[in-house]
């Protein structure tokens, strides 16, 4: 336990479950000689008699050795067949919560093997949990040394330099020096690997987790156990005990003699501004150094630490020493656009200070990009004037980008609620009585709190005088009233704009308001096919509930779904053509009752066929019950990848479907015509076949039209890069589709960032059928889809910092796997970018994880077991 920790956790607080990793055992007993064998031909049957590295299990439970009982059941390491070392390297969660744990408790490890028809136990061995000397959790790599024929014998290596120096490195009692780390460890940890025993003699290496504080044994005491606790009425007081509670005994800790005492005391301040630096830096800041700071210029080894702070990925928290350095060279960096941001998380916004001299330089600044302007308009930024110049850089991109990005730029209207506008700033909102008549405002020293609205409204501004308070006026925030202007003058980004408010307001007054707000502004003409819209989809959302309501056959659904469409949906469209809320370049004419269709499900989805403006038939797939938001997103940021690859002429035949939550449970998604990969491999025993059953070309090498198996490769390689970085879960044959034409896609995004309801889920779905259909691991079109993943993902990377600063808008939304933990949604897509890799590591990275899908067997197995699920349920 390092020395200079000040702070330490109890066990008695730690409602987490018990970890352990099971790593590896070294060592070999004697293989049975061939008279051996012969004579006694079952001992043949145990692996370890005739292999030197034969297979094991392990099982892990808590033992309690005062009481002599088990106190949880055996936890498992999976099968793994060893090849060349017995390495697992595999966590296992005990059922027990730390703070159950006493001093007595151990943990009893088993290794297990078979002798052909049961499992037999090979060696037991046991350790303790705490450390006896100082009561503390274990921490770091153990090491437990044994002879097989020996029963407990069981030691502690506790003469191993090495893995005690890694313990300490590990755990933070070395400082870690980067240069010196990349040639000293490999060398240690190869040469820990290296270590030979003598025949007969085993080590199981363990680890235990490292967490950031200390855990020390407490013993929180209840009725039973209180009668063999030490009291004041049963034990004397010595120099050695502290009585922290001189009237209440149920808490006693030991410390220990003096020098080797484990209490440590903590610190509520730690955690806070270490107030002479905050004095410090701004008796710094306020002094007037701007025409010294003009001046000052780094020298190349401060500019490299200035370029590695500024590529910092967007929402990292700088030091005190960062932010210092960026300070002081303000002026330097006023021609790099990308060190905006950092400035300004480097500024103390509420010194006055710091907050005019910053925001004087942003007007100077180099023009950033639409990436960082989106960095600015998160959570972390809450002044109106950073805000404004972030909307101001957003007025500059066009209709077609701003649409990529509208769906987050809802969600950060949500940051700017009334409750933004108490920062000091001078910026200008904009307040919209209930008629629609506008008023211009502006933010003054004090400025309301929303339940003060109502009561201070005349402060925030002028021409407000004539407003009636008793009618609720809607403050529009700069952000939302650029919003709002560009959607009343493109009606596509209208479209959307007010389906995206729609689906989020329920759970948002404010974005209710902005809505109101946006409707009261709209020309008539707009106004009327926005009505038009709202009453196809209450018409659609009725005929989904009344088909779902009825509890009959498919057969019958059908009939009334036929019925519902031709005398509600019908009479509606020949009234005059209504454009799609899913596309709204798409004028809807009719709809064709017999090409819709029922799906079998609970919820009863429907396919609907309707007949475009063009001649063309336009088939979607309408659901009420189900929340689409999280599939909207995840459709949303494919389209962005797909346009990010074509900036750089990348073209992966990507086919994003259109998606769109009308409402939190209810939305329309765009019906591809495909096949299902398992019904594909059900029906034509493999993906090549049934492209030469579409579009057969004999002079090919595949039997298959170049320009289909040209789809095919792309369209993997694109969606195997992009649904990695998403974490994308539930990955099944079932929601992987191809078209005839050979572009591959995913449906169905329940769970994203990591979220997945199968046990040991793979980084990346590729079923080896599909490289089976490219011609196998050997073949041109194996390696063309190599190149363009690696190619696919150098972009993405870097692109990083604009996807990154989108899912940190959608913080706040009800996107489910985001709303489990937002900050940790954002660290999770950040790690998939691997953005600490050089270009050649990232490579490699991906080289890595292609192989081990290829090699994974553990999804083929799941896959056979979610085929024969859906095959008994239907």
């Amino acid at each position: 336990m390092p020395s200079n920790n000040v702070t330490f956790c109890v066990s008695q607080d730690l409602e987490l479950p018990l970890r352990i990793k099971i790593k590896s055992l070294e060592g070999q007993k004697p293989l049975l000689k061939p008279s051996q064998k012969l004579q006694n031909p079952k001992l043949t049957q145990l692996g370890s008699n005739v292999f030197t590295n034969s297979n094991f299990i392990v099982s892990v439970q808590v033992f309690d050795e005062e009481r002599n009982r088990n106190l949880t059941i055996p936890v498992w390491t999976p099968y793994v067949s060893f090849k060349h070392s017995r390495k697992w390297d595999h966590w296992l969660s005990l059922p027990i919560h730390i703070k159950q744990l006493n001093m007595s408790n151990r943990l009893r490890i088993t290794l297990w093997e078979y002798d052909g028809s049961k499992r037999v136990p090979f060696y037991t061995l046991e350790t303790s949990i705490f450390n006896l000397k100082d009561c503390s959790l274990k921490r770091g790599q153990e090491s437990l040394k044994f002879r097989y024929d020996v029963p407990n014998g069981v030691e502690t290596i506790s003469d191993d330099t090495i893995q005690n120096s890694l313990n300490k490195y590990y755990q933070g009692e070395i400082k870690k020096v980067d240069w010196l780390d990349n040639i000293t460890l490999p060398k240690l940890q190869k040469q820990q690997e290296g270590r030979n025993w003598p025949t007969g003699t085993f080590v199981l290496n363990i680890e235990f987790p490292i967490p950031e504080l200390p855990v020390v044994y407490t013993e929180s005491l209840n009725q039973d156990t209180q009668q063999n606790f030490p009291t004041l009425h049963n034990y004397e007081v010595t120099n050695e005990m502290v009585d922290y509670t001189k009237n209440d005994s149920r808490l006693k800790i030991s410390l220990g003699s003096k020098l080797h005492s484990t209490l440590k005391i903590y610190d509520p301040d730690q955690y806070n501004a270490d107030p002479i630096e905050e004095k410090y830096r701004r008796l710094e800041r306020a002094a007037k150094h701007s025409n010294v700071d003009k001046q000052v210029k780094p020298n190349s080894k401060k500019r490299d630490y200035l370029n590695k702070i500024i590529n910092y990925p967007p929402g990292t928290k700088l030091t005190a020493h960062e932010k210092g350095s960026i300070w002081k060279y303000r002026y330097y960096l006023m021609n790099n656009k990308k060190a905006l941001t950092k400035l300004l998380r480097s500024t103390n916004l509420a010194e006055e200070s710091e907050r005019s001299e910053v925001l004087d330089l942003m007007d100077q600044w180099a023009e950033i990009d639409i990436d960082d302007a989106i960095e600015l308009l998160g959570s972390t930024f809450k002044n109106l004037s950073v805000r404004s110049y972030a909307v101001n850089r957003l007025k500059k991109a066009s209709d077609t980008e701003l649409e990529l990005y509208l769906l987050q730029l809802v969600q950060a209207v949500c940051f700017e609620n009334i409750s933004t506008f108490s920062d000091k700033t001078n910026s200008e909102f904009t307040i919209v009585d209930m008629n629609g008549t506008q008023h211009l405002g502006k933010s003054q020293n004090v400025m309301p709190k929303t339940t003060e609205l109502n009561s201070s409204l005349l402060t925030l501004g002028k021409s407000i005088n004539n407003l009636n308070l008793d009618e609720m006026p809607i403050v529009i925030s700069p952000l939302a009233e650029f919003l709002i202007r560009r959607a009343l003058k493109n009606s596509r980004l209208g479209n959307f704009f007010y389906w995206y408010l729609k689906a989020e307001s329920q759970d948002n007054p404010y974005l209710g308001q902005i809505l109101a707000s946006f409707k009261s502004r709209l020309l008539p003409e707009h106004k009327s096919i926005l009505d038009d819209q709202i009453l196809l989809i209450d018409s659609l959302n009725s005929i989904c509930e009344d088909v779902k309501n009825l509890k009959d056959t498919t057969g019958k659904k059908l009939e009334l779904l036929t019925h519902l469409l031709t005398t509600r949906v019908r009479h509606l469209l020949r009234v005059r053509p209504v454009s799609l809320p899913l596309d709204p370049d798409i004028r809807l004419m009719d709809v064709i009752p017999e090409s819709s269709k029922v799906f079998k499900s609970s919820l009863s989805p429907l396919k609907i066929t309707f007949k475009t403006e063009g001649g063309s038939l336009y088939p979607i797939m309408y659901k009420v019950g189900d929340d689409l938001r999280q599939d909207q997103l995840v459709v949303q940021i494919i389209t962005l990848m797909n346009e990010l690859l074509k900036n750089e002429n990348v073209d992966l035949k990507l086919m994003p479907y259109k998606i769109l939550a009308t409402g939190p449970q209810e939305g329309a998604i765009q019906f591809i015509p495909n096949e299902t990969m398992a019904a594909i491999l059900g029906k034509f025993h493999g993906i090549l076949p049934f492209f030469k059953v579409q579009y057969p070309d004999e002079n090919e090498e595949s039997g298959v039209q170049a320009w289909v198996m040209d789809n095919f490769v792309k369209s993997c390689a694109g969606y195997c890069v992009i649904t990695y970085i998403l974490g994308v879960g539930d990955r099944h044959l079932d929601n992987l589709l191809i078209t005839p034409d050979g572009h591959f896609f995913h449906v169905d995004f329940g769970y994203i960032l990591g979220q997945d309801p199968k046990p040991f889920p793979p980084l990346m779905k590729l079923p080896p059928q599909i490289i089976e259909a490219f011609g196998g691991a050997e073949s041109s079109n194996y390696n063309k889809f190599r190149s363009y993943c690696f190619v696919a993902y150098s972009i993405l990377r870097r692109n990083a910092g604009l996807i990154l600063n989108l899912f940190e808008l959608m913080k706040m939304s009800n996107i489910p796997d985001i709303r489990i933990d937002p900050n940790g949604a954002i660290l999770k897509v950040q790690e998939r970018f691997n953005l600490d890799m050089s270009e050649e590591q990232a490579t490699i990275h991906f080289q890595t994880l292609i192989n081990d899908s290829l090699n994974a067997v553990l999804p083929i197995f799941i896959d056979h077991l979610h085929n024969l699920a859906q095959y008994w349920r239907a």
